[in-house]
């Protein structure tokens, strides 16, 4: 579970930074400065570096059994600016809390 949890945050990480730099730098050059270079590169890559932060959400999700619902929420995270970032923290103390077996 350690390397679904390493894969996990290092996406998150990514994903947030790439959305970041869409959203503040991209933006305001598409839409103030009409300059669409920016967004016209960094906006695919951020498609693709989601779908693949959707994975290693759904293969964490699944090694540490969590519910639909935390899953869904942590998938939506990495559409936020910023939220990926307090999303990663949060995770990541709910991946490494020790497993509660319900009878």
């Amino acid at each position: 579970m350690s390397g679904a949890l390493l894969r996990y945050r290092a996406i998150a990480y990514v994903v947030g930074v790439v959305l970041i730099l869409l959203v503040v730098v991209g933006m305001p050059l598409k839409y103030i400065w009409d300059e669409p270079a920016v967004v016209e590169t960094i906006g695919p890559a951020h498609g693709f570096l989601y779908m693949v932060y959707l994975v290693a959400v759904f293969d964490l999700a699944r090694r540490t059994r969590w519910g639909l619902r935390r899953m869904l929420l942590v998938m939506l995270a990495g559409t936020i600016p910023f939220v990926s970032f307090y999303a990663e923290r949060v995770v990541t103390r709910w991946a490494r809390e020790p497993a509660t077996v319900t009878v």
